[in-house]
């Protein structure tokens, strides 16, 4: 079962396409996906560890690592598997794998009045089919998240249980936010809890990852653990790590038409997002500004390769404007990041 579980897993995760974004904890709480789905050709490599502590005298710490391993597809589509170490959900299974499909219809950045996405999953240690329908709003520095969730019933149980889950993240900057969430399923067995979380998560400053310290009393992130809450309290983290995998495998697309500027002393503005510069080539004439915006969550910089100009850091949301007043072709990329490049053309 474990090796065609890895199987399964590998195919998953085998498709490739164009980039448009990586995930980030700042934007969900520790129990709920609020409705991401990975960027197409992005890998999603998520580490999930969730510990526990015996009381006196023994102390024993008990660890759960959980792992998932997504690819994004095309059509906000996003296909992978969780695999946890320990599973409480059946005794005669001690580990848990799901492998699940999940899709996302609407996007608020897109002009929808929601995020919205609809999952559906086998577990093997339930040896059964799992679904959820997650909605997700963001309102200011708030993301308000829900979901509704159909589970197979583990073990010896017959028939469905209904779960619904609601949370929310707090943005107190570009780099820190605070969530929580709570479960609960509509019957619980003897000893089972309302599930619960709360946590802090950090942006890694320069990077695409991503950070989760958090406290819960469910096992792991699966559809079925994280509506199960239990009498432990676990204190754990979670790391993401996206990988873009057009940097290393298959032929670039063919760069975007050059952005052409106006009429000299006016500006003409570029986006940074995606670890890419776009358009990747701008032509201005001479004493125009060009304005660079940074649409993504990764600090970036746009800094000529001959050093004649440098941006500084260019946070996430933030704008910089730069006047180019001698005619020339200036190569540049990002200095955390230098496999992004791009070049002004002044004439």
């Amino acid at each position: 079962m474990l090796r065609r579980g890895c199987l399964l897993a590998a195919a998953l995760c085998a498709s490739a396409g164009r980039p448009s974004g990586a995930q980030t904890v700042l934007d969900r709480t520790p129990n709920l996906s609020g409705a991401w789905v990975g960027p197409a050709g992005v890998l999603h490599f998520n580490f999930l560890h969730r510990f526990s502590i015996s009381s006196a005298p023994e102390r024993k710490v008990t660890s759960t690592p959980t792992f998932l391993l997504a690819a994004g597809l095309p059509e906000r589509t996003l296909v992978g598997v969780h695999y946890a170490t320990n599973s409480e959900l059946s005794p005669r299974y001690p580990n848990e794998w799901e492998l699940f499909g999940r899709f996302a219809p609407l996007d608020q950045e897109l002009g929808a009045p929601v995020d919205a996405s609809v999952q559906v999953g086998y577990n093997l240690a339930a040896e059964g089919l799992d679904g959820e329908a997650a909605l997700a709003r963001r309102q200011g520095p708030v993301r308000i998240l829900g979901a509704l969730r159909v589970l197979s019933g583990p073990g010896d149980e017959r028939g469905a249980d209904v779960a619904v889950a609601a949370g929310a993240a707090l943005r107190l900057s570009r780099s820190i936010a605070l969530s929580a969430d709570a479960a609960a399923a509509t019957e619980r067995d003897p000893g089972e809890r309302v599930a619960w979380a709360a946590g802090m998560s950090l942006a890694i400053p320069h990077t695409p990852h991503t950070l989760s310290l958090h406290a819960t009393n469910t096992n792991n992130a699966t559809l079925q653990s994280s509506s199960r809450g239990t009498g432990e309290t676990r204190y754990g983290f979670e790391f993401t790590i996206p990988v873009t995998l057009d940097r290393y495998f298959g032929r670039r697309p063919p760069p975007p038409p050059p952005a052409v500027g106006p009429a000299s002393g006016d500006s003409v503005v570029a986006e940074v997002r995606d670890f890419m510069f776009r358009p990747a080539r701008v032509v201005v004439p001479a004493g125009a500004t060009v304005v660079w915006t940074n649409g993504g969550q990764v600090v970036h910089t746009v800094t000529a390769l001959d050093g004649s100009f440098d941006s500084g850091p260019i946070g996430s949301g933030e704008r910089r404007a730069m006047v180019f007043s001698t005619p020339g072709r200036f190569p540049f990329r990002c200095t955390p990041h230098p496999f992004m490049r791009g070049e002004i053309v002044v004439r």
